[in-house]
């Protein structure tokens, strides 16, 4: 931001190099990059993902299927955590041993596991798939929501990393170009320093 005061104070100043100039350009490009194509590019990735996330849970929705389970058995799962506040803070995860009916009228029996308080001989609800199987819960177009924001922001953070990286760079190559510039003066007039007005 400096660089960019800079070059409009000096714009008219015979004392402002050329390659002042050029960092202050430099950096007035960098700032609209990244006010004007990070934002962008953010969005653009958000909405990508979005879309695929809400095909995702759609095709998640098409496939599994709620169906009610008998339990036969309940087997508390033990908290791997030893500590009993952190345990206490832990979901009541429950084995079951439960059989089903698949969709397609198939009988299933299998372990699951839920959080709800199940009983043997209570039923409850799962999800699974076309054959029967169990299956996670689909995901919510809430949930496909919030990540695809947050695929935006990483996608907007990441471009604007971009772009300071390659002001970085750009700016590293000019600062050896000037030092390269100062190295061939200084070798140029090194060695009659001090001696102006001399007679030798």
């Amino acid at each position: 931001m400096r660089a960019i005061v800079g070059l409009w104070r000096w714009r008219g100043n015979p004392l402002c190099r050329r390659s002042d100039r050029r960092e202050a350009w430099l950096a007035l490009g960098a700032m609209i990059l990244v006010v004007v194509l990070a934002p962008l590019a953010g969005w653009l990735g958000a909405s990508a993902a979005h879309q695929a996330l809400m095909k995702n849970v759609e095709e998640q929705k098409r496939v599994r299927h709620q169906v009610w389970a008998v339990a036969e058995s309940v087997q508390d799962r033990a908290p791997l955590d030893s500590d009993p506040e952190s345990a206490a803070q832990q979901p009541d995860r429950r084995h079951v041993v439960a059989h089903w009916a698949g969709p397609d009228g198939s009988s299933h029996k299998n372990t699951v596991t839920t959080r709800h308080g199940v009983q043997p001989g209570e039923r409850f609800r799962i999800w699974t798939d076309d054959d029967g199987m169990v299956m996670p819960r689909p995901m919510s177009p809430q949930t496909a929501s919030s990540y695809a924001a947050l695929a935006g922001l990483a996608i907007g953070a990441g471009a604007a990393g971009a772009m300071e990286a390659g002001r970085r760079l750009t700016m590293r190559q000019l600062l050896r170009r000037r030092y390269a510039v100062w190295d061939a003066e200084w070798a140029r007039i090194g060695p009659d320093w001090g001696r102006t007005g001399s007679n030798n």
